[in-house]
């Protein structure tokens, strides 16, 4: 969660030596070093977490909204999207709000979901 902007994610660099805080909602990570920021044009891949995605790349997050907010310029970035998921976390239809980002991309251990 990004310290300075409530409501985005801030990503770091995770290295051995890394010290890990408890962030506001329970979460373990990295503390915060300006040196180890990572500005989103730096990444290659980005590993979304979903409760549930459908068989048109919508996914179902935890309801906070960061990665909706982190993924609204994805195609400006150089990464890629990818959800990680089981088999039985795929929905028939999810419903879709206006601010909902799709993934290009979901991994499962029987497929790979490209859209």
């Amino acid at each position: 969660m990004h310290p300075f902007s409530a409501g985005n994610l801030l990503f770091l660099n995770y290295h051995p030596q890394s010290e890990l805080v408890m962030n506001r909602l329970k979460i373990h990570e990295p503390k915060l070093d300006v040196r180890d920021v990572l500005p989103l044009s730096r990444l290659d891949v980005l590993i979304t977490p979903l409760v549930a995605f459908d068989e048109y790349g919508q996914r179902l997050g935890m309801g906070g909204g960061f990665y909706d907010r982190t993924l609204q310029n994805w195609q400006h970035y150089k990464m890629q999207p990818v959800g990680y998921a089981h088999d039985c976390q795929l929905v028939e239809k999810l419903p879709v709000e206006k601010w909902d980002i799709p993934l290009p991309a979901v991994v499962t251990p029987s497929k790979v979901w490209e859209w």
